[in-house]
């Protein structure tokens, strides 16, 4: 059974050009995503946010430099256990910014 949408009975006809513009224009009030905010969500799966983390170390509050080295030697492990992958996804770049988020964050 193949469904249509008519967008004539679903929306009014006056309002398709201000929704049209809410496609295309964004927010000025919105807030700034932090570069190494998006990077570490992938982190906190297995490390969690706070002191507690459900089962593997914490992350966040360490120092920088420290979380750096440890993901560069991650980076060098040829074998495929889940750190050295995960290290492996990311430029030096992402990692300073990354490793300098999780320094920082204060839940």
């Amino acid at each position: 059974m193949k469904m249509k949408c008519n967008l004539r009975r679903l929306v009014p006809v006056s309002w398709i050009p201000v929704l049209a513009l809410g496609m295309f224009c964004s927010s000025s009030q919105a807030d700034p995503v932090e570069p190494g905010r998006l990077l570490a969500s992938n982190c906190f799966q297995c490390h969690g946010l706070k002191d507690s983390s459900p089962g593997f170390g914490k992350l966040v509050g360490r120092k920088a430099d420290v979380l750096y080295q440890a993901m560069k030697d991650y980076q060098a492990d040829p074998s495929i256990q889940i750190m050295p992958v995960h290290a492996r996804g990311y430029t030096d770049e992402q990692l300073r910014a990354l490793t300098e988020w999780l320094s920082a964050y204060r839940p």
